[in-house]
Order: C-alpha cells, then sequence, then structure tokens
C-alpha cells in the first residue's frame, strides 16, 4: 500500500483544512448529489452554497453521485438519489457539476461508490475528473488495501484521496487510512448510515483522539448527524472539518414535495445557521 511523504499529505483540500484552522475555525463540507431535483438545479445548489463575498458559505463541496445500491446513504439521500437516478442523471454529469463547482473557487470533492469509477475505467474516470477541475474522490466503500489502481491513478492525476474510517475501526485499519489519504480523512461518527439528528454522537470525538494518535498532523472531517449550526460548532470544537449532508438535502427534497423544486432559499438558510455555527467561539477546532 502506497504511503503519501509528509509534504504532500494536505493536498489539495487538505491546505483548505489547514487555512481553516488556521483561522481559528473548522471547515465546513457541504453534500448534495448531482441530478435532484434535475441536473440543471443540482448544479445551481452546489454554487449557491458556496456562498458570496457577503455571505459566508462552505469550504468545500462533496458533490454525491447517485447510485441504485448506497451502503451509507440514510432516507433523505436515498429519496434524492433514486429521484435522480429514476429521472435520467448519468456518471458524466458528475464532471458537470464538478467544473462548475471549480469556477466559483471552491474544491470540489466527488463522494461515489467505487464500482461506478471502475464501470467508467479508473485511469479515465481520474483523467476527466482532473480535467474538470475536481480536487478528488471521496470513497465510502474502498478500503486503502483494495484500492490499487484508485492509488496510481489519483498519484498520476494529482487527486485527493478520501477514505472513511468509523467507531468500530481497528487502530491498524485507522493507522493504515491515515497513511493511504491524501488531504484529509473521513471519520463517521456513528454507526448506520446518514441522517440529521438530535444530538450529535460523543463517539466523534473518541475516534478524531484515535486518528490523531497514529498521527498528530491527520486532518480530520466529521460526518453523519449534523443539522444545525450548533451541532457545527460543537464537532468543529474538536475536528478539522464539519461535514453536513442530509440537512441540506432535506430542503432540496421538501421544495420538490412543494411544487417548487428550483427553490433554494431553505437551502440558503441552512447553509448561513452552519457557516454561524463553524464560525461561533465555540467552533474553533481544537488542536
Amino acid at each position: 500500500m502506497t504511503t503519501q511523504p509528509q509534504t504532500d499529505r494536505l493536498g489539495h483540500t487538505g491546505r483548505v483544512l489547514a487555512a481553516c484552522r488556521d483561522a481559528g475555525r473548522p471547515a465546513l463540507v457541504g453534500y448534495l448529489p448531482v441530478g435532484h431535483p434535475d441536473v440543471a438545479t443540482s448544479v445551481a445548489a452546489m454554487t449557491r452554497i458556496t456562498g458570496t463575498d457577503e455571505r459566508p458559505g462552505v469550504d468545500l463541496v462533496e458533490i454525491g453521485m447517485p447510485y441504485s445500491d448506497p451502503v451509507l446513504d440514510g432516507p433523505t439521500i436515498q429519496t434524492a438519489t433514486t429521484r435522480a437516478l429514476a429521472r435520467g442523471v448519468r456518471t458524466r454529469d458528475v464532471f458537470t457539476a464538478v467544473e462548475a463547482v471549480a469556477a466559483t473557487g471552491t474544491p470540489a470533492l466527488v463522494m461515489i461508490y467505487w464500482n461506478l469509477v471502475e464501470q467508467y475505467g479508473v485511469d479515465a474516470f481520474c483523467r476527466d475528473l482532473a480535467a474538470a477541475g475536481g480536487a478528488g474522490l471521496i470513497t465510502p466503500d474502498l478500503t486503502p488495501d483494495e484500492a490499487g489502481p484508485w492509488l496510481a491513478g489519483s498519484d498520476a492525476h494529482d487527486l485527493d484521496r478520501v477514505f472513511l474510517v468509523a467507531p468500530s475501526s481497528t487502530d491498524q485499519r485507522l493507522a493504515d487510512t491515515v497513511a493511504a489519504c491524501r488531504g484529509w480523512v473521513y471519520a463517521a461518527s456513528v454507526m448506520g448510515v446518514t441522517g440529521t439528528r438530535d444530538q450529535t454522537s460523543a463517539a466523534g470525538r473518541e475516534l478524531v483522539a484515535r486518528l490523531r494518535a497514529h498521527d498528530p498532523e491527520t486532518m480530520v472531517g466529521v460526518g453523519l448527524g449534523v443539522s444545525n449550526g450548533a451541532q457545527a460548532a460543537e464537532v468543529g470544537s474538536y475536528a478539522d472539518a464539519v461535514i453536513v449532508g442530509s440537512a441540506l438535502v432535506r430542503t432540496l427534497v421538501d421544495a420538490d414535495d412543494a411544487g417548487r423544486p428550483d427553490d433554494l432559499s431553505a437551502l440558503e438558510a441552512v447553509v448561513d445557521d452552519l457557516a454561524a455555527g463553524v464560525r461561533s467561539r465555540t467552533g474553533a477546532a481544537g488542536r
């Protein structure tokens, strides 16, 4: 398994997390799937959450590629991605979304199940992602020891690779994952699928501490369950990045259900709350 030289570990997105840390706060990562409610509106939503000079937004956009058999997605994201698939979204649409987000100056990472990359062709996918301005991939169902083609492709095309760990991960798995990541490590704070929760999991803090025990310089993003600014501030007190998905996607599902699929006002309100949370006094990453 390939490990990264220390000078290369931050990659494109780790440098964003480091800059936010130096500014005294965690980064905010926002997930939206391409194709819901349609490709054009999903791309508009992704660019909208990057914010403006007057209105802070997310620091990284996590672009989800819908998949027919997701293992990590909860009911809200499954609803959105199922609709996207039914409405004809295709793998190539993710590159359109990446290009649009990258044009805003905010890095775009693609969250994708590995079978889709294999079907497309690993090197071809890496080539096209890099050409669109993408920063890298988050691969929820791929472990470092099975990622040979992805390690090679990401090296060849200068892409970040973000692997996942969970509270159940062994110390050896944590060490291997830290060594294989370029950019940051995605720490799933709960066992189970995505979805908003009334309170954050205490397991997230412990998992971050375990990761940093292997490498104190490891950048860690924590996701699963964050739904508002107060929770974002809490998670940001110990993590380098706060990852939010279902709370954002829910606004688009609700707008679609109400017959107003292009209404992004609720999405903006949630992002405003989250952006304020990571910038609050309690939201500085605890290092």
